[in-house]
């Protein structure tokens, strides 16, 4: 866990994530990345010079299928740690799965999870939300972002939602997929299993599966396309313009 603080430490760091004072809200969805995400942040606060507050907002979809008993080990995970958790019930799944019958709901279900998480964070008063997205996520969005928008774009380690008034950051951005899992199970984190059944199947696994491919037949391929995200000199796109004579 030591390195993954290490890296934890660097990205808050670098782009100025956490203030004195700050309540920050971390979004638990039950995945292995939220859940690391938390307890790395609980770790790093025992010897952060900005000292802050921690809460937890989960989301809940009432998947029928979703464990009580992990659910349970998720609460006293939090109050072993001394974190707030809240459980916002929400009908998405039935919304989404049965009355809408949403062939691609992975978006829509996005935006209205992250509506609950923000409306949530405001009763609670927490001025930041903490997602546990990670460097992986970042390349996988950047070729989301190429293919289906059309244009060369990925989420930024730190953004503010003027509606709302919040700042939303990502901490791990600099971990990888595969050091988070490994953390997740040497340190036995209790991880909430994801009943959707868009899981694996969604857009973003096609693009993980594609991302592996290239990188299994380029030597370093996703290595570089990860230093591409931050390369200063990324933006040498075509660009309509008369330079000045």
């Amino acid at each position: 866990m030591q390195k993954l603080l290490g890296l934890l430490r660097k990205a808050i760091i670098d782009y100025d994530m956490i203030q004195d004072g700050d309540h920050i809200a971390v979004g638990i969805s039950g995945g292995k990345d939220s859940i690391v995400l938390l307890a790395l942040l609980n770790r790093y606060r025992t010897f952060s010079k900005e000292k802050f507050e921690l809460s937890a907002i989960n989301v809940n979809m009432n998947f029928e299928e979703t464990s009580k008993k992990e659910v349970e080990n998720l609460k006293a995970y939090c109050k072993s740690i001394d974190v707030p958790l809240y459980i916002v019930d929400t009908n998405l799944a039935e919304l989404l799965f049965e009355e809408r019958k949403e062939k691609r709901p992975c978006s829509l279900c996005s935006k209205m999870r992250r509506g609950a998480l923000n409306t949530k964070a405001n009763e609670i008063g927490a001025n930041k939300i903490a997602l546990g997205h990670h460097v992986d996520d970042a390349l996988e969005t950047l070729f989301l972002s190429l293919t289906h928008e059309g244009r060369i774009s990925t989420f930024p380690p730190v953004s503010y939602m003027s509606r709302t008034d919040k700042y939303v950051i990502r901490p791990m951005i600099y971990i990888e997929e595969k050091q988070i899992a490994n953390c997740a199970k040497k340190f036995e984190l209790p991880i909430v299993f994801n009943p959707c059944p868009m899981d694996k199947h969604s857009e973003r696994a096609y693009v993980k599966k594609l991302i592996a491919s290239i990188d299994n037949d380029i030597p370093d391929a996703r290595k570089q396309m990860i230093r591409a995200i931050t390369n200063p000199e990324r933006n040498n796109l075509w660009d309509k313009y008369k330079p000045e004579v």
